[in-house]
């Protein structure tokens, strides 16, 4: 794996477990696997009932290639990377950037905006100052000083794009752009949208965690997905969902982290004080149509915490399933959105 955009750490925190529906296939429809590494993570795609016109060596290459251009444009542990040249400039001038750079740095702003600066693809240089980046770990909390000299180099609204011709720009020197949090559900959409062209009409896509997933498995029902019980020393599956034509993304708290003098600092930062969140919210889980969407949205809604997640997602009519640490377990809380795709059997 030469190319990352976020840590192996930070992937099994926010994992999912993803399976179709436990029930034997009796159906027989034909199921097609096809994996591999990208992004210092693991990926997978599930067809169901490929097309006869349809070369499988074909759609594993296709996968394959359209990932690695993606890593080649967003990876910041690639000092060769796209992103990595426009972090590693100084200029405030316009950078020329791909198509694929510049949206997914216009949604990323919009999500911003959104969540009043809860998501923040800025936040780069916190994240690598408390130890969560390409630049390693750490067992020591920055002191303020250190805080503060990495939040001035912050801040969304110091990042603009341009659409045509296609360029991004920093308005300060200092700024980098980390999309940790959204480049992987853009991925999934990407590759979702590649199998669509081919006539594929019957998938699930994952990336370290992230999913989109479209009409039935190979049993004939639909996609079963499991959110994961938010416990660093246990595995174990926590509630459920069903997606059908919807991508679903979960972040939390609770294997990415480092202790100093009994206390626990997590990799969630929180952009506008410069700090590990602090509040009681293990796991978010958002599911909406984009990939890069609910990627984005559900580290936007672990930012924010259990109460002002709960009632941005309620206010914005966004799916979302939040589990919470009590001081026996956990408990949880979903969206009226969110509502639709839960369900009560188990994957």
């Amino acid at each position: 794996m030469t190319i990352r955009t976020i840590n192996h750490a930070f992937i099994l925190l926010i994992a999912i477990i993803a399976l179709s529906a436990c029930n034997p296939n009796t159906s027989g429809r034909q199921l097609t696997k096809f994996s591999g590494l990208t992004m210092g993570t693991s990926w997978s795609v599930k067809v169901v009932d490929l097309p006869k016109t349809v070369d499988q060596s074909t759609v594993d290459s296709s996968i394959r290639k359209t990932l690695a251009e993606i890593n080649r444009s967003m990876s910041t542990y690639d000092p060769q990377s796209e992103l990595s040249q426009f972090n590693s400039s100084s200029s405030t001038d316009w950078f020329t950037a791909s198509d694929a750079l510049v949206e997914v740095i216009a949604t990323a702003i919009e999500v911003s905006k959104l969540t009043d600066g809860a998501f923040d693809v800025t936040v780069g240089p916190l994240v690598n100052l408390w130890g969560f980046g390409p630049p390693g770990a750490r067992s020591k909390a920055p002191d303020e000083n250190e805080i503060e000299s990495a939040r001035a180099r912050t801040g969304y609204t110091n990042m603009e794009v341009r659409q045509t011709p296609a360029a991004i720009r920093k308005q300060l020197p200092g700024l980098y752009v980390d999309l940790s949090a959204i480049a992987k559900g853009y991925a999934v959409d990407r590759i979702a949208d590649l199998l669509e062209q081919q006539g594929i009409e019957n998938y699930l896509v994952e990336i370290g965690g992230e999913l989109r997933g479209k009409g039935q498995n190979e049993s004939d029902t639909s996609w079963c997905v499991g959110i994961e019980r938010p416990s660093a020393t246990e595995r174990g599956l926590y509630a459920a969902v069903e997606i059908d034509g919807a991508s679903l993304a979960t972040s939390g708290d609770y294997r990415n982290y480092f202790e100093q003098d009994g206390q626990r600092y997590s990799h969630t930062i929180n952009p506008v004080t410069g700090r590990p969140v602090t509040h009681r919210l293990a796991s978010v889980t958002a599911v909406t149509a984009s990939a890069m969407s609910a990627d984005a949205l559900a580290t936007a809604l672990m930012v924010l915490g259990p109460e002002d997640g709960y009632a941005l997602a309620e206010r914005e009519d966004i799916a979302a399933f939040f589990i919470v640490k009590a001081d026996k377990g956990f408990t949880n809380k979903a969206s009226s959105a969110f509502l639709q795709y839960q369900t009560h059997h188990s994957c």
